[in-house]
């Protein structure tokens, strides 16, 4: 059975630890993880495991004895005025929760400086031990598939800086399937699923963050997503449902969203 992680986003209203917890209850192995709160993620409790190493700790703890492991550690997004620097204390986070995989947006406009930063990102990134996931989207500076091949390929370092493929990224900006599938192998570290409508709403970013289709409400090639990522890639379940937050307990949540990836996997 495919090993999946559950994301933050699709319990948004979950502390690291709350996370762990309803990941390991509905069959999850693994967890992507927003390692702090953020204003654009409002329906995110309050929780401190940067500064506060006691409650870093006791994330730690409840992982390790749910044998949960942390798949890919969010925010890291790198725009005209980030000093790569202020990254640390994230990275060190991250490697201390045993991350596989930081996640990259990209929103620098300059190219030149957008590849010169990354590459010093990824080199911060290497001496805690943490591998990189590009995560194309729309909006970003980095907004499709093929884009996010280009950056890799110009890091180069095949295996270790790759590719975050989010399903409903690929289909709002048009890529498809069989681009994926043709992409190199080590070029592909990471997949998120999600089911979604043939024509993108009006607010994309909407969609993205809050309003997502569970598997089979949507047309999405779930199955055929899956088949195209190298073996062994890893795959989590990002689908935010806001509007069912507070209507809907998180754990019952997490579970329609288990079963319907799962069910559309089978």
């Amino acid at each position: 059975m495919q090993r999946l992680a559950l994301d933050h986003i699709t319990v948004i209203d979950t502390t690291p630890s709350q996370l762990a917890q309803v990941a390991r209850s509905v069959g999850c192995d693994d967890i992507c993880l927003f390692m702090e709160p953020m204003d654009v993620l409002p329906l995110m409790p309050p929780f401190d495991i940067y500064g506060d190493r006691s409650a870093r700790a006791a994330t730690r703890t409840v992982m390790n004895d749910l044998g949960v492991a942390l798949d890919l550690a969010y925010p890291f997004t790198l725009a005209g005025r980030t000093e790569i620097a202020g990254f640390a204390t994230a990275m060190e986070c991250a490697a201390d929760l045993g991350a596989g995989l930081i996640n990259a947006l990209l929103y620098d406009r300059d190219p030149a400086r957008r590849l010169d930063r990354f590459g010093a990102f990824c080199d911060m990134a290497a001496g805690f031990g943490l591998n990189v996931g590009v995560e194309f989207y729309p909006p970003s500076q980095v907004p499709s598939l093929a884009c996010a091949l280009e950056l890799v390929d110009e890091i180069g370092r095949p295996g270790a800086v790759g590719v975050n493929v989010d399903l409903l990224h690929l289909m709002r900006s048009g890529g498809t399937i069989a681009e994926l599938a043709a992409a190199p192998a080590d070029y592909i570290l990471y997949g998120q699923i999600a089911d979604g409508p043939a024509q993108a709403p009006d607010d994309i970013e909407l969609e993205a963050s809050s309003e997502r289709a569970l598997c089979g409400e949507g047309v999405f090639d779930v199955a055929g997503f899956a088949r195209a990522l190298p073996a062994g890639c890893p795959i989590s379940i990002e689908i935010p449902r806001n509007h069912a937050v507070g209507y809907e307990p998180t754990v019952e949540r997490a579970r329609r969203a288990v079963a319907g990836v799962r069910a559309a996997l089978a």
